[in-house]
């Protein structure tokens, strides 16, 4: 059973040690003062080895159009970060994840895109396997590419403004994407 994510949706809010300390609605979370929130990134890779890309659909709030990692999303209040990984995989990219691993549990970012909107999370990373195909929500994905690692960290190093912040963070920090 799919649960279908809406801008109502609430995100956890917490305090700068990373502890939560409330609840806000979704759509209050992401704006020009963008209160810290709780967030999830994953990077999935096939049975070969190469990884997810996708490029956010262009009717998204935050980056739309830009290349990222496979997916990210928010933590339902209450909700367990794996679950929420797997909710998200199956909402974004109709795909079931074989196995998940945390990566990067203390990644954090700030960043802002063109129309001003914040993106203030702390934002566990995880890397995870499948063995299907995405069928992508036109809602939240324009298109994926299946890629090497080497090639994106080469695509990611040498042309960053066409990628997502957060995934330019991160490949910096991932094993996935070393030599």
């Amino acid at each position: 059973m799919t649960m279908h994510d809406t801008v109502d949706d609430e995100v956890v809010l917490l305090d700068e040690a990373g502890e939560p300390i409330g609840t806000a609605p979704k759509s209050a979370a992401h704006g020009p003062d963008t209160a810290l929130h709780l967030a999830f990134s994953c990077h999935v890779r096939n049975p070969i080895g190469e990884v997810l890309v996708t490029r956010r659909a262009l009717s998204k709030a935050t980056w739309p159009g830009v290349w990222t990692n496979s997916f990210c999303g928010h933590p339902k209040p209450s909700e367990p970060l794996l679950a929420a990984v797997r909710r998200r995989a199956e909402f974004e990219l109709g795909l079931e994840l074989t196995s998940i691993e945390l990566a990067l549990p203390l990644f954090r970012y700030r960043a802002v895109d063109a129309s001003g909107t914040v993106e203030n999370e702390v934002c566990p990373v995880y890397i995870a396997t499948t063995d299907g195909e995405p069928d992508p929500n036109p809602r939240e994905v324009a298109e994926y590419r299946w890629v090497e690692p080497a090639a994106l960290a080469a695509g990611v190093a040498a042309t960053p403004w066409a990628f997502s912040p957060w995934l330019v963070m991160q490949a910096r920090e991932l094993e996935l994407y070393g030599d």
